[in-house]
């Protein structure tokens, strides 16, 4: 079969290897049909690594994945079902891959692969939401607006917050911020948040601020100047160091309520998120921006990780391999 393969930092190579065997007593074989890139997949492709780690195991690093059953030892599962599948390895860079049945759902039908390819991040938001206080009448912030943070904007609207103020650096973000239910976008490299926030609310500040950027830890003590007295923030954005540098006493003395989280539950909260895609009570169409072909994984790792051509959620489609 065929496989990308990190060679070097940013860079790819596609190579030949054998079809993955079934090892798990409840594993499955997915053919896969469209895959996604995610902010979490950039440190295996953009980070320094050491020369010794190179060429890293081929198929690496893609998670976000849809496709057929070609071999099940799970009875849940029979050849040619159509499923969302987490990799047992995150190497969904690959025609193929092994899941197992805890790690998988079977998709409804659905017109759009890519769209329905949205349950993955979808999925993980709704973990995530799980852990809120009720949010009706609520004034909420979502620093940063990738894949991740739209989704959460449109969630946090549904969930009934009085308003959704989305913060991101580029303007073509926040453009899509809008489509996504935001009632309010901040370039924070434009205006202040905080005075954003205070005057959005009329000096109330947020009852909840979601830190969705990751990978630094200037915007995780940025979102708990955001809210007020006795208000939450939800890291959801994925660190880069085991150690963060946080405003602790600020968390004391205003009461805040810091909750972390990294999901999902798979068998409760993909379900739901596809429901949610399915039913039309969410529409994840305006954050895919590229869909291009797998073959073409370079170009489209460089377009996420560059932020070029207005990416957002770029797929790959394997139909043609």
């Amino acid at each position: 079969m065929k496989a990308a393969q990190l060679v070097a930092p940013r860079r790819f190579k596609f190579v030949d290897v054998p079809k993955p065997e079934i090892s798990a007593p409840e594993g499955i074989l997915v053919k896969v049909e469209r895959a996604a890139i995610c902010g979490s997949d950039m440190p295996s492709f953009a980070y320094d690594h050491p020369a010794s780690a190179y060429p890293m195991p081929p198929g690496v690093s893609i998670h976000e994945c849809i496709g057929v059953v070609a071999a099940s030892r799970s009875p849940r599962f029979k050849e040619g079902d159509w499923v969302l599948a987490l990799p047992d390895r995150s190497n969904g860079l690959a025609e193929y891959f092994t899941s197992a049945a805890p790690r998988a759902i079977p998709l409804a039908p659905f017109p759009h692969k890519e769209q329905i390819l949205m349950t993955q991040p979808l999925g993980t938001v709704v973990w995530a939401c799980r852990k809120l206080p009720n949010l009706l009448l609520k004034d909420a912030v979502v620093m940063g607006q990738g894949p991740m943070g739209l989704l959460m904007a449109h969630t946090l609207s549904n969930l009934g917050a009085r308003t959704v103020i989305a913060m991101d650096r580029l303007d073509c973000r926040l453009e899509v911020s809008k489509k996504m239910r935001a009632t309010h976008t901040v370039n924070v490299d434009r205006e202040d948040p905080v005075e954003a926030v205070r005057r959005v609310t009329d000096g109330r500040m947020a009852d909840l601020a979601v830190e969705i950027v990751g990978h630094q830890q200037e915007t995780l003590n940025r979102c708990l100047e955001l809210v007020k007295r006795g208000g939450t923030v939800l890291a959801f954005g994925v660190p880069d160091d085991q150690v963060y540098g946080v405003d602790f006493s600020r968390i004391i003395r205003q009461n805040i309520t810091l909750i972390g989280t990294i999901g999902p539950d798979v068998q409760n909260d993909f379900p739901m998120a596809m429901d949610m895609i399915v039913q039309g009570r969410i529409n994840v169409a305006p954050i895919i921006t590229h869909v291009l072909p797998f073959e073409a994984a370079q170009r489209g790792f460089e377009m996420f990780v560059n932020r070029t051509d207005g990416a957002i959620k770029v797929v790959l489609n394997y139909d043609g391999v």
